[in-house]
């Protein structure tokens, strides 16, 4: 299953390096937050992709 949260990481580096090169921090802190909301979104996929795979483990076991 692929990971959500890449776009953002994509899309906040882009605004990132934009606001370096224009020297617009606040672009600059934009991108930083969409980086951080795309590792979010890779770590909540992460540990629901877990918890599915532990429940038809569980289920698995149970029959």
């Amino acid at each position: 299953m692929a990971r959500k949260g890449g776009t953002d990481k994509m899309k906040g580096k882009a605004k990132e390096m934009v606001g370096k090169v224009t020297g617009d921090r606040e672009k600059q802190a934009e991108g930083r937050l969409d980086q951080a909301r795309g590792e979010a979104k890779n770590i909540r996929g992460k540990a629901e992709e877990h918890a599915r795979e532990t429940a038809r483990s569980t289920k698995r076991d149970r029959t």
